[in-house]
């Protein structure tokens, strides 16, 4: 019972609800407070009358009230924003229980005997949600009594009350031992026997404990609450759209003709039952959180046992990596000086660039504002149309990509440090606790994997943070044609190429680690398929594709992306830019790999392409230096990177449309179709490193993925001629 406390009190005052009010937003206020806290607004100041007036406020004048009222906003400790620009923006205190409230109004005058009710624009802005509320003529009366939150204060302090006593004590009360549900009335057991003797009438009344006898004057019914608009009408109907009990003289009046209307009684039972339903749900929490709560009480003793073994261990870490980024700091730090040269020498003439341009705008702006202050229509018309386009010429010049900085504040070599982090994070807890001497399931490296010819060359590693000793592998390939799988490689190194493979075959490739402990659980399975005669490398010789299924990355991509269809098909929450990346990383083979657009609304711009990891994620792909992407519409396709854009081309998309990115790293090149019709010539060259595939988009579109795909023909039948 004392955890509700908090609920029975005012946010205001700090004590108990005294005549509690229910306002809109579904808090409490006490109805001294709720009227200390009105403040009073001027007709002339509120909405209505300022849109009445038809006054003309300029622009400007609109931005330095938007200004004051973030001011006063930081003040008072909230924002007043409810749909009400009447809302006061006067400082606030605080209220005892720390909730931050507008100050009192002023007192009335010494000769007032009674508050005088609100004006017409008296507001009132709730101390827990800040929601900003215009009072009606009604005033305060307009807002319901809260008759069941008094009816539990009560309860509440009567629980909290000492033993109850006999009410028939003249002096000092004696506790009580029984009472009479029929009388309603705590006897002693004196009292009892002089003002209540079992016989004639009295002998059919029922006494009983006191404790019950509390309960049963809890459950007694209560008065009936009446309506605040006809205060001499019970409450029989209950409005389902105004979410209010109300009267039959309300219905009469047909305040609620169109609104849906149930019986009171029957609406009461109802949400009594889902209240009981919530709780039900809301009991369970409570009751796991009791036991997590003696779960971590158990831990803390734990803890500290383990505490002197930890410590050494993590010191001994620490020290090792301390001594090896040491050796690693002096050869980073030239690069780090190099890069950091650069990246300030583009971003101060974008910086000087930048103040010219707004410069000249600033000046074309004041220019025209002194243009509009003229009172000559016929001097004004002459120049209008001029002055008209060189506005919009302006505002154009500042349009897409213009805003954008042209250099990223992110430096590369960020991206060799991010795991590393990562894996010092993660270090402490492993090397302290090996939860099995058997071997971990090795990784196998999609990237350093690949086929040439008939042969194959496959590559693997242990996880990063496993320390069980590792004496040998077991590498196994199936058929190509889905048969058994047969080792093909038992020893110690991490690299193995197979040869004599079928061409146009695929074949399922995993591998596995053994110790004196026993054998690990299989790697995932990878996929290679050999395709005979139609791709050949930079020599002339043909090359194989490598074949991988993947799907977008939910980790790394921006948290405006929506996935579904496990994570094969995105959209996105937001009209902005979004990027997603795939989950595979490519640094070697021929990839191939498609977008069906589900969705395509509103001729928006996605990007689809491959991105570094560290690629912005929320701007177009292409937009910086770690992306190579191709952005259509519906009529034409460019290519961009580092916010540079090359070769258009005829030929956009729609709904049901399909492209196509084909990244190949033997030539290191990147080209893109569309419907399976190549978009110009090779889109980039030159690529090297570690690429992921990329698309950007907004709401307005969505696509699928599909990957695991033969190469196009169009690309087949160019790398087969001589």
């Amino acid at each position: 019972m004392e955890e509700m406390e908090e609920e029975l009190k005012c946010p205001v005052c700090g004590s108990f609800y005294r005549e509690p009010i229910i306002l809109p937003c579904s808090h409490n206020l006490c109805q001294a407070c709720a009227r200390n806290i009105l403040v009073q607004t001027p007709d002339s100041e509120s909405p209505q009358s300022r849109r009445a007036s038809g006054s003309a406020v300029s622009d400007y004048d609109y931005l330095d009230l938007d200004k004051m009222s973030l001011y006063s906003e930081a003040d008072s400790g909230y924002g007043s924003y409810g749909g009400f620009a009447s809302a006061p923006t006067t400082p606030c205190q605080k209220s005892p229980n720390g909730v931050r409230v507008f100050p009192p109004a002023a007192p009335p005058p010494p000769a007032a005997l009674a508050p005088p009710p609100p004006p017409r624009n008296a507001c009132l802005t709730c101390p827990q949600c800040h929601r900003s509320l215009v009072l009606d003529e009604r005033g305060l009366r307009g807002f319901p009594r809260n008759r069941l939150l008094e009816g539990v204060i009560d309860r509440y302090q009567q629980g909290r009350a000492a033993a109850l006593r006999c009410q028939l004590c003249e002096k000092a009360p004696k506790e009580a031992a029984v009472m009479c549900e029929q009388c309603d009335v705590f006897y002693c057991d004196p009292c009892r026997l002089r003002c209540h003797p079992p016989r004639g009438p009295l002998a059919k009344h029922r006494l009983v404990p006191p404790a019950q006898g509390r309960v049963s004057r809890r459950l007694s019914p209560r008065k009936i609450s009446t309506c605040t608009d006809h205060e001499l009408e019970n409450h029989s109907m209950y409005c389902v759209q105004c979410k209010s009990p109300v009267c039959y003289q309300c219905l009469e009046e047909g305040k609620h003709s169109s609104h849906e209307v149930k019986a009171l009684g029957a609406m009461w039972k109802l949400h009594k039952s889902q209240l009981s339903q919530a709780l039900n749900g809301l009991s369970d929490r409570a009751k796991e959180a009791k036991e997590f709560l003696v779960q971590l009480r158990n831990m803390v003793q734990q803890i500290q046992e383990n505490s002197v073994e930890f410590e050494a261990c993590l010191v001994a870490q620490c020290d090792a990596l301390i001594d090896a980024l040491n050796r690693r700091k002096a050869q980073l730090l030239s690069r780090v000086n190099k890069e950091h040269e650069h990246k300030l020498k583009v971003v101060r003439d974008q910086i000087s660039h930048c103040t010219v341009k707004l410069r000249q705008t600033t000046g074309l702006m004041e220019y025209c504002l002194e243009v509009i202050k003229e009172n000559d229509p016929s001097g004004f018309l002459q120049i209008s149309d001029a002055l008209i386009r060189r506005v919009h010429l302006t505002e154009e010049q500042w349009g897409k990509g213009t805003l954008t900085p042209r250099m990223t504040t992110d430096f590369d070599l960020n991206l060799d440090n991010a795991p590393l982090l990562q894996s010092i994070h993660q270090l402490d807890f492993v090397q302290m606790k090996v939860s099995s001497p058997v071997p971990a399931p090795p990784i196998l490296q999609l990237e350093e994997c690949c086929t040439h010819n008939n042969s194959a060359t496959l590559s693997w590693k242990q996880p990063p943070l496993s320390t069980v000793q590792v004496e040998g592998y077991i590498l196994e390939l199936d058929d190509g044609n889905g048969g058994q799988f047969r080792e093909v490689y038992v020893g110690k190194e991490t690299m193995c190429t197979v040869d004599g493979l079928h061409f146009n075959s695929t074949y399922s490739a995993r591998v596995k680690a053994f110790n004196k402990s026993g054998v690990s659980p299989y790697s995932k399975t990878l996929v290679l398929q050999t395709s005979e005669g139609c791709n050949f490398d930079t020599q002339g010789s043909p090359y194989s594709q490598l074949v991988a299924w993947f799907s977008f990355d939910p980790a790394s991509a921006h948290a405006d992306i929506i996935f579904s269809n496990d994570n094969l098909t995105v959209t996105c929450n937001s009209y902005d830019d979004r990027v997603v990346l795939g989950k595979t990383g490519f640094s070697k083979g021929l990839h191939y790999w498609e977008l069906s657009i589900d969705r395509y609304d509103n001729h928006p711009d996605p990007a689809f392409g491959v991105a570094r990891i560290d690629v912005l994620k929320d701007a177009m792909l292409g937009k910086d230096d770690k992306a190579w992407a191709m952005y259509v519409d519906n009529n034409r396709s460019w290519f961009m990177h580092n916010n540079s854009h090359t070769n258009r081309t005829e030929g956009g998309i729609t709904k049901g449309a399909t492209v196509g990115v084909l990244l190949d790293l033997t030539r290191r090149t990147l080209t893109f179709s569309i419907n399976e019709d190549q978009q110009g010539p090779v889109a980039f060259e030159n690529l090297e490193g570690l690429f992921f595939p990329a698309v950007s988009l907004n709401r307005n579109v969505q696509v699928t993925l599909h990957t695991g795909l033969p190469v196009p023909e169009f690309y087949a039948s160019r790398s087969a001629m001589p």
